[in-house]
């Protein structure tokens, strides 16, 4: 449990992330991809069901062992918070309402935001729209760990323990990355959701709090359904820095899995992107893939190769950081999204 991984070092590249120039290739040799842009109109609905179950479990579990609670929370409770997580970042993407109506998805996210426990939909949004426009840069992704995560938790117990607490790292990573200004909708997103805390306590008492917590925490972590965060990005194969999970699991994930798919095309809703993959099958099929989440946990954990290092970096080389507003911060990488849908309409 103590062997030290190979790698001392990121693996640093000076080249642009290859969803950029691969998108507008697909896109002219593809035209018939931009009719999947757009929201998709059973989101919302699946969604609502999934917090107003949340809300029934916290009637039914209300009397239940400390065991239980923590059982179930694991199994059940912690893997529909972990999807409307993924829900969240569906709607970071404008995918409720769509990119005519930001404000709308702000709060349908806030909505979602609920049974997770912890106000994350508006801040998610902001950090993670600088994830795919400056994927892998060394001062602006919040998604690479830092150079002190690499440097601690470099053996095979030290990676246990870090996709242990992964949901600790992954939440406040941001704040010391890139710290941005604090805005008026994270504001108010944090009082709906301690507003509806202080019900749930009211109501359902502490320990049906902590279910909802405890079930946020663990599926973040040494869970099945948490294998994604380590399969998107990690280096499994020299020089790919994306990748996709083609698996069952994204029944539950809103196509999360579909990875190299989404950085393609962040303004695809996660239901259109298997027709994406079936439109252009050449981009995706040739690129190596992982099969199993459960699998990429274990992999990281036990293969010296992998670890906390295996993150392709860029520098920051004259690339100025974007200015810390809401609306620079909205705009990003949607600038080419808004006119497809006026389209539309």
């Amino acid at each position: 449990m103590g062997q030290r991984v190979s790698r001392t070092d990121f693996e640093w590249v000076y080249d642009d992330q290859p969803h950029t120039w691969r998108r507008q290739e697909m896109v002219k040799k593809y035209p018939q991809i931009k009719k999947l842009f757009g929201p998709d109109p059973k989101f919302k609905y699946i969604v609502s069901a999934m917090v107003l179950t949340q809300i029934v479990m916290l009637y039914v579990m209300q009397n239940q062992s400390w065991p239980m609670i923590v059982l179930v929370a694991y199994c059940f409770g912690g893997v529909i918070n972990h999807s409307l997580m993924l829900a969240n970042h569906e709607i970071s993407h404008n995918m409720a309402f769509g990119y005519a109506r930001p404000l709308a998805n702000r709060y349908f996210g806030m909505w979602c935001n609920l049974p997770i426990g912890v106000p994350m939909s508006v801040s998610f949004k902001k950090y993670h729209n600088l994830h795919h426009r400056h994927l892998a840069d060394d001062d602006l992704d919040p998604d690479v760990p830092t150079l002190l995560e690499a440097k601690l938790f470099c053996t095979t117990f030290g990676k246990f323990i870090w996709v242990c607490l992964q949901p600790f790292f992954y939440g406040l990573r941001p704040l010391f990355v890139n710290p941005l200004p604090v805005t008026k909708l994270e504001m108010i997103n944090t009082a709906v959701q301690l507003t509806f805390n202080a019900l749930v306590v009211l109501v359902f008492g502490w320990r049906m709090m902590a279910y909802l917590l405890i079930g946020s925490v663990l599926a973040m972590g040494l869970h099945p359904v948490a294998g994604h965060f380590i399969a998107e990005h990690y280096m499994f194969a020299k020089g790919f820095e994306t990748y996709s999970y083609y698996g069952p699991l994204n029944w539950i994930t809103f196509n999360v899995g579909y990875h190299n798919e989404h950085h393609d095309f962040p303004a695809i809703p996660g239901s259109r992107l298997p027709e994406l993959k079936k439109i252009a099958p050449e981009y995706y099929e040739t690129m190596p893939q992982h099969t199993s989440w459960v699998r990429v946990l274990y992999d990281f954990i036990t293969d010296p190769a992998v670890g906390p290092y295996a993150r392709i970096k860029r520098k920051s080389l004259d690339k100025p950081k974007p200015p810390a507003t809401t609306k620079s911060i909205g705009l990003i990488n949607e600038s080419w999204q808004p006119e497809v849908e006026q389209k539309k309409r």
